[in-house]
């Protein structure tokens, strides 16, 4: 809303210095101020609603150290998330940006599933919360949105090379960067590969002439896995104090670093990427959204104050999916997010070898002490802070690997 006062004021009325608002970092830093004093400042506040309204966590018997500690303490605090995010998000961003639509409309769609979740455990009195099944019909709905306004929006598109050139005047220089026309596809960036775009159109090249005009068929139900996959495993991740908003926190900083230069034309040029037009916009949600993950760590670094839930781990997973997905990067998910997909991972393994083994020999073993991994390394003795410690800074070593993909190849 800010931004486009402020356009009015440099366009319509010449004044002096307004002018600042069209640039992106400049937005993007009052972002990150903004959602960091809202979460820290105001997240105090809603913990403090959450108690008086008695939303405690009820913690299942697990056997771990200092489990009964917890019982009580106030969840849905990923309220303070998705609240300290689109505030400044309303505020500073372009409103019509594609883009940006999607992210609001993420958070808000994934803020409520688990919203609900959240509700049915603590006031239902029901600990498993809104069944699976409904879990995954939301995770699939949203996946068709994205998935559908990607493909079909003319405004969702990508530049290629004609060959001809473009001269832009920056500042005091000037840059010539490869002209090209913008079009609609559904290429997507192969990490590690010099030539490293992929067209999930390819894969209906056995249908002959027009094919393109079906890759919808893959591309979809592809969105809808990955929003599935990254949302549940956000999920599985949030275990303990300061994990999941840790290692998430690290990974959206990279999205950040490929959405900037990925909008940027002649960054785009000069790193040989994809340049994805108006997508830039999308740094300004993540720096509201790095702002509102580093305040509400505040008060969820161990002891923790409140915890996010359902509310928060469910809305955290859909908005890195569809940043990856919007930002075409989405085949490096298994690295930069490796932190949510070793969590799911040993889920499965857990499950799958205990259900085989019970099948095989009449008793169920196991491949972890417990699962999710997190757990695995409580039983062991791990204290929570040096897991939690230990895996942030794998998450940052996966982010540095994921970000030299730009040149790496």
């Amino acid at each position: 809303m800010l931004y486009y006062l402020f356009d009015y004021f440099n366009k319509t009325l010449n004044i002096s210095g307004t002018g600042v608002f069209q640039y992106i970092t400049f937005r993007s830093a009052l972002a990150f101020i903004l959602s960091l004093l809202l979460s820290t400042i105001y997240g105090k506040r809603v913990i403090r609603f959450l108690q008086r309204q008695q939303v405690g966590e009820t913690i299942r018997e697990l056997g771990l150290e200092g489990q009964n500690e917890k019982a009580g303490t106030p969840t849905m605090g990923g309220l303070i998330i998705i609240f300290a995010t689109l505030i400044p998000v309303l505020l500073f961003a372009k409103l019509h940006n594609i883009y940006i639509v999607l992210l609001i409309v993420t958070t808000l769609w994934m803020g409520t599933i688990g919203f609900v979740d959240d509700y049915i455990k603590i006031f239902k009195k029901d600990k498993q919360g809104l069944k699976g099944i409904f879990k995954v019909f939301g995770q699939v709905g949203l996946g068709l949105i994205v998935g559908s306004v990607l493909y079909f929006n003319p405004h969702v598109t990508v530049r290629t090379d004609t060959g001809r050139t473009d001269i832009f005047r920056q500042t005091t220089e000037t840059v010539v960067v490869p002209a090209g026309v913008e079009e609609k596809s559904t290429a997507t960036t192969i990490p590690f590969v010099k030539n490293n775009e992929f067209d999930y159109a390819e894969v209906l090249s056995f249908m002959g002439d027009g094919y393109e005009k079906w890759a919808w068929i893959i591309f979809i139900p592809v969105v809808i896995f990955i929003i599935t996959a990254v949302s549940n495993g956000a999920n599985l991740t949030d275990g303990i104090d300061g994990l999941a908003a840790g290692t998430s926190a690290v990974s959206v900083l990279a999205l950040a670093i490929f959405t900037f230069v990925s909008g940027n034309i002649i960054f785009s040029n000069y790193l040989n990427i994809m340049y994805i037009p108006n997508s830039g916009e999308m740094t300004v949600f993540i720096a509201a959204f790095v702002g509102a993950l580093i305040g509400f760590l505040w008060y969820n670094s161990y002891p923790a104050s409140v915890f996010m839930g359902d509310t928060g781990s469910l809305t955290i997973g859909g908005i890195i999916a569809v940043l990856a997905i919007a930002v075409r990067k989405e085949l490096l998910i298994p690295l930069l997010c490796g932190i949510f997909l070793v969590e799911n991972f040993s889920v499965v393994l857990q499950v799958s070898y205990f259900k085989y083994t019970k099948k095989r020999f009449g008793e169920g073993r196991r491949i972890f002490l417990m699962s999710p991994l997190h757990h695995h390394y409580q039983k062991k003795g791990y204290h929570e802070s040096k897991i939690v410690t230990r895996f942030w800074i794998v998450a940052i070593m996966l982010a540095i690997l994921s970000i030299v993909t730009l040149k790496l190849r």
